[in-house]
């Protein structure tokens, strides 16, 4: 009696607490071929900062808040990536895919949001470089 007790006041603090999994699990859309689709565990507002091979490329913003970044048009291979965002922190927020020609590819990423400015104005990064011929974007 006292274990089925335990079990479900166990349950109901993870629950109270926000262990449960916020957002789904599952893609949310088809990865198509050529395509990297980064998605997120709760809405990110932006703005986002990606580092592909070590060059910054630019995202645009398609909408307010967004649960996927999505990059169209990099070369098939083994790439290194990087994210971050004034108002957001991800985890991981840096690793490795190996995008094939056959098939896209999906980095769940943990996402939740903070302001890391403190005081006074966040100043501009400088824009980005960016990769020839590769697009970000964030999208819903």
């Amino acid at each position: 009696m006292r274990a089925a007790g335990f079990g479900t006041g166990l349950a109901l603090v993870a629950l109270a607490s926000g262990c449960a999994v916020k957002g789904p699990t599952l893609p949310t859309r088809h990865v198509p071929a050529g395509v990297v689709m980064f998605q997120f565990t709760r809405k990110v507002r932006g703005p986002v900062e990606l580092t592909l091979d070590g060059v910054r490329v630019p995202v645009a913003q398609k909408v307010k808040a967004g649960q996927l970044l999505v990059v169209r048009g990099l070369a098939p291979g083994r790439h290194r990536y990087f994210l971050s965002g004034p108002r957001d922190a991800f985890g991981p927020d840096q690793g490795e895919f190996e995008l094939g020609g056959a098939q896209g590819v999906l980095v769940r990423t943990f996402s939740t949001e903070f302001d890391s400015v403190l005081y006074g104005r966040q100043e501009a990064p400088p824009p980005a470089e960016g990769l020839p011929g590769v697009q970000a974007s964030l999208e819903k």
